[in-house]
């Protein structure tokens, strides 16, 4: 099975993930699918932190990114995003089942994904996760994509798609434990809010909104998806602990210093998920250790067996979820 490692320039012997640089030529092998490119999904924690530290530049830094690095990865955060676009070619050993012509999302991280970026971004004004472009992308044959829905909105559907390995996980642990408390830190955002609404379809018995502040409260107590809604800091452990405790915490925020909060928040035997980019997973394990907490703390790695139309069924079925995501994406 073809996982990329041809496309490794350097360092030598590591996989394209945590390779420094991609060889993003367009030629594919028989294993290889090229996608024209049509927009890129910059993860949350990624863009924060570039937005952050370029303001208006922002665009001039993807793109000596991209160009420097064969492939789009945050050198300070380490994550990238996704992106959807056009299938071009498919080499005739490849495995995705993919035609040229199908319109797809990636389900895997543009921190592994061979990318040349052509238009400069110029319709890109540098103040969305979302960024309309063109060029060329290039999947392994391990690769996994899925088709955009002809039901939704693309831009809804790449914003959904972009974090469903959130909601699936959650799932999975609720119906591990059977009318648990499940409190989702960042529940107003697109994981949160998906996390939420599959916490409660899949057997929780109780479901905490934790929000940074009473506007993020208010969208999500209007779209009626946990059954409490609270307003604390997160990056306060103390003060998160003193209003949430949970069986199961999903950390779904895209700012650092949350781990410590969450930790304090969950129940001795529970569960913390981080999802967020923005998490140092030496601080939360260091502190699991220091605070003798007895959880089991699992880092989302975005992916789950039937993730992808999972989460768009929850889209679907939900109108309330639906509006908050489509505002959030139009707010974008």
């Amino acid at each position: 099975m073809d996982i990329g490692l041809h496309r490794v320039v350097s360092p030598p012997g590591v996989l394209p993930q945590a390779a420094w640089r991609l060889d993003p030529h367009p030629e594919i092998n028989s294993a290889e699918t090229r996608v024209r490119v049509e927009r890129l999904n910059l993860d949350a924690a990624s863009f924060r932190q570039l937005r952050a530290a370029h303001g208006d530049g922002i665009r001039d830094e993807v793109l000596r990114i991209v160009a420097e690095r064969g492939k789009m990865q945050n050198p300070v955060t380490g994550s990238g995003g996704m992106l959807i676009g056009v299938v071009d070619e498919a080499g005739p050993d490849a495995t995705h089942g993919l035609r040229p012509g199908d319109r797809i999302a990636t389900l895997v991280s543009l921190t592994l994904t061979p990318l040349v970026i052509t238009d400069g971004l110029r319709r890109w004004d540098g103040r969305s996760e979302q960024v309309p472009c063109a060029g060329h992308a290039i999947l392994h044959g391990r690769t996994i994509a899925a088709a955009l829905p002809d039901d939704l909105d693309p831009a809804l559907a790449l914003a959904v798609l972009d974090v469903c390995g959130a909601p699936a996980l959650t799932a999975r642990l609720v119906r591990q434990r059977p009318g648990c408390t499940v409190a989702v830190i960042g529940g107003s955002g697109k994981s949160g809010s998906l996390s939420l609404v599959a916490a409660r379809n899949a057997g929780a018995g109780r479901t905490l909104g934790v929000c940074p502040d009473a506007s993020q409260a208010a969208l999500l107590r209007e779209a009626v998806l946990a059954d409490e809604v609270i307003v604390a800091d997160a990056r306060d452990p103390v003060a998160l602990a003193a209003v949430v405790r949970a069986d199961v915490t999903v950390v779904c925020v895209d700012v650092p210093g949350c781990e410590h909060g969450a930790i304090l928040a969950t129940a001795p035997g529970g569960t913390v998920v981080f999802f967020s980019m923005a998490t140092d997973f030496a601080v939360a394990a260091l502190g699991a250790e220091g605070l003798a907490a007895d959880v089991t703390l699992l880092i989302g790695n975005g992916f789950v067996p039937g993730h992808a139309e999972s989460a768009l069924g929850l889209v679907r079925t939900t109108p309330g979820l639906r509006e908050l995501l489509s505002a959030r994406v139009g707010a974008d």
